[in-house]
């Protein structure tokens, strides 16, 4: 018996020491249980001295379960023992793993080679996070605990997809060699290297994306921008369909545009300027500059009747309305190309965007030209730079089809690790492949017939760079990590957070989290906000966090009954997220 209970204070009890202290091995985080004739309810020791030791209550034993929480007080009279290994492993779990249930964590910091195994259910089948400063081990935790679920068992998950969004490649020489240990295993590497694969070229088919995606590619930053990017995407459609009719089409939006700069009552000059700017640029077979204008005793071009005389007028604007007239065709629909799946590139949506910005009436308003026309700049920029190869495809290919050859490896087998590395790119276009990823894996699930069939975990390193607060609710009507954090568990979506700076993330989808791996954490402000977003984290735990070593975690949450320090083992081989020698540059 260690003493007797002198106080309860909410779901704090004091206890004073009836043993020499100095003589026991440390009692810091020991279990205890207050034991009596109707109840053993188990406590956490917090805080000792020579005298007393205050204890936190975590839960009661009931037969052979624990139940966590505190729904019962331990009463004056109860006596105050260490727990003893076998109530103990009904808080940590059994030993031996038997049986694909459970997979193995690392090992207990407080109780010697104490090993942690934890339920695989539990844990990734909820979002979960791994947070700590620069240092502390986050890369290492990471590595270890997808080395234990794939090379660390007889049980091997090979229909799981887990898909990482590696910031800094840096995991590619922690998971490259699973195969060797296990024959059934495939790791592999999609990268933004243009130049050096080391991997698969990244590919993303630009008709499996929608307005949202384009919104992320082109920095949209003005609700007013979607309807432009939505009108070009069905333009394009448009101008790369095989539909013989499709110059009715064609004819009949040019001709719809110059009416309206016809019709705008701007000065003949800019008119004359902005209708040869479009048809120099869009033109059918029937309706360009040198279509002909019968008029009594002469023929003209379109061209010579934009001509403008002495006075500023263009005196044969009557006969380039009714000539541009004929084409116009009520009734034709554009929403039968809406869905329709077409190939196309980056070079025929920027044709479409600028067809898109004209017919819009962006030569006619300056108000429309300041937001809309940056779009253009940008679609220009992105089709001209290197990153226009992500968006090389040019056979037809569903979003299944998509999918799966992402999950195939290079030798045709099922790759159940999958490595998006994107540190080689920059921040706003790595953000926005990883949003786009995720939504299309995400839409995926969510048009499946059976539901959650296919599981698929989105691993985020770094992830207070892409998991933001930022304006996507705004501009959207929803961030798309809130949403997966909120609907995913129930199709089969799992999130996972590294980051060493929490107080960066998404409150939404940092609060969504039900499990986590916390390495020490020093910033006064990331340790307020997990404090204040992670459920069920104590002030003593946030003082625990300031003090771990540099490997070590408190993992808790729904896969863990109370809250446990652990250490996980040193991952074999190590991702390449070691520091800098200093000595050996310098010397």
């Amino acid at each position: 018996m260690l003493g007797k209970i002198i106080s309860i204070e909410g779901s704090y009890v004091q206890v004073a020491l009836e043993i020499d202290i100095s003589s026991q091995a440390s009692l810091s985080n020991i279990h205890v249980v207050f034991e009596d004739d109707k109840s053993k309810i188990v406590g956490e020791i917090q805080d000792v001295n020579q005298k007393e030791m205050k204890v936190a209550i975590v839960g009661e034993l009931l037969g052979n379960l624990f139940q966590s929480g505190c729904s019962k007080k331990p009463s004056f009279k109860s006596t105050v023992r260490i727990i003893r290994m076998d109530e103990l492993s009904l808080i940590f779990g059994d030993q031996q793993i038997k049986d694909n249930s459970q997979i193995y964590f690392g090992l207990s910091t407080i109780y010697p080679n104490y090993r942690v195994n934890v339920d695989v259910n539990k844990f990734f089948n909820h979002h979960f996070a791994v947070l700590g400063n620069t240092g502390s081990g986050k890369s290492f935790t990471f590595s270890r605990l997808i080395q234990n679920l794939f090379a660390g068992s007889s049980y091997v998950p090979i229909n799981s997809n887990i898909f990482i969004f590696d910031a800094y490649g840096e995991y590619t020489s922690a998971f490259s060699d699973l195969e060797k240990k296990n024959p059934m295993i495939r790791y592999k590497v999609i990268t933004t290297d243009v130049e050096d694969g080391g991997g698969d070229l990244l590919k993303i088919p630009l008709w499996l994306l929608d307005t949202d995606d384009f919104a992320q590619l082109l920095k949209v930053d003005n609700p007013n921008q979607l309807p432009i990017i939505e009108k070009a995407l069905t333009l394009v459609k448009v101008l790369n369909s095989n539909n013989p009719d499709i110059h009715k089409h064609k004819n009949d939006i040019l001709a719809r545009a110059i009416l309206d700069i016809l019709l705008s009552g701007n000065e003949s000059g800019k008119v004359r300027d902005q209708i040869t700017a479009i048809l120099t640029n869009f033109h059918t077979e029937e309706l360009n500059l040198e279509t002909k204008i019968a008029q009594p005793g002469y023929v003209r071009t379109l061209k010579q009747c934009l001509f403008t005389d002495q006075t500023g007028k263009m005196q044969e604007m009557e006969a380039v309305v009714d000539l541009v007239s004929k084409f116009v065709v009520d009734g034709l629909d554009l929403s039968q190309y809406k869905n329709q799946n077409t190939v196309f590139s980056l070079q025929d949506l920027e044709n479409a965007m600028d067809f898109a910005l004209i017919s819009e009436g962006i030569l006619k308003s300056n108000h429309i030209f300041d937001y809309a026309n940056i779009l253009g700049v940008r679609l220009h920029s992105l089709a001209n730079s290197d990153a226009a190869k992500f968006f090389e495809c040019s056979e037809m290919i569903s979003k299944e089809m998509y999918i799966r050859k992402l999950i195939t490896a290079m030798d045709g087998h099922k790759a159940q690790i999958i490595n998006f590395n994107i540190s080689h790119i920059d921040d706003r276009l790595a953000k926005a492949i990883t949003k786009i990823i995720s939504r299309i894996l995400f839409t995926f699930s969510l048009e499946l017939k059976e539901r959650a069939k296919i599981p698929f975990h989105i691993i985020i390193e770094e992830a207070h760079r892409y998991v933001q607060n930022d304006k996507d609710t705004e501009i959207l009507g929803y961030n798309i990590f809130d949403r997966i954090t909120k609907e995913g568990r129930k199709y089969g979506v799992i999130l996972g957070l590294i980051t060493q700076r929490p107080s960066e993330l998404s409150e939404t989808s940092i609060s969504q989290c039900s499990n986590f791996l916390i390495l020490r954490t020093l910033h006064p402000k990331d340790l307020e906000f997990i404090k204040n977003m992670v459920p069920s984290v104590s002030s003593s735990i946030v003082e625990q966090l300031k003090l771990l070593q540099s490997g070590n975690c408190i993992a808790f949450g729904t896969a863990f009954k109370v809250p446990i320090s652990m250490r996980f083992d040193k991952p074999d081989p190590e991702p390449l997220s070691n520091n800098a020698d200093i000595r050996s540059a310098w010397y």
